[in-house]
């Protein structure tokens, strides 16, 4: 019964983390692209530094002597990876946490998992990039095929 209760709590905590990412990524995508005073109006004062990128969110690395600060897409949100770290942070500090997003890790723990998680997804790219290109020379292949048996039809 407590491992039932315990993977319910999991669940709920799981669910809570995904629903504070899905805001997290919707604040920072309207603060970067809203023009309209009426967002800004509701949340006054939104100061995004310089370094922050269209599509990206700073984090902060807190287990160490010195904090280092990161700027990492949007997209890790969803990485599983990343969302362990966010896992993380939500029993340490909570969902009430105010100003940047803490990170319960070492800043060279971070900077490995962020090149790891960089790695994935530019090999997942080259892969889909190569069944397109594979898609791409069959349907050419069958195209010519085609056209050679219409000829000697």
């Amino acid at each position: 019964m407590a491992k039932l209760r315990a993977s319910s709590q999991e669940r709920n905590g799981i669910m809570k983390l995904k629903s504070a990412a899905k805001k997290l990524q919707k604040r920072l995508s309207l603060v970067k692209n809203s023009s309209s005073s009426e967002y800004f109006d509701e949340f006054e004062e939104v100061n995004v530094p310089n370094d922050v990128k269209e599509g990206h969110f700073a984090v902060i690395a807190t287990n160490s002597e010195e904090p280092k600060r990161f700027v990492v897409p949007l997209s890790y949100l969803t990485h599983p990876a990343f969302l362990r770290l966010l896992e993380q942070a939500a029993e340490e500090y909570g969902f009430g946490h105010e100003g940047a997003l803490a990170i319960p890790c070492r800043p060279g723990m971070l900077t490995e998992k962020t090149w790891k998680i960089k790695e994935v997804k530019q090999r997942d790219e080259a892969n889909r990039v190569r069944q397109m290109q594979t898609v791409d020379r069959k349907t050419l292949d069958d195209s010519v095929k085609l056209g050679q048996n219409m000829l000697h039809a």
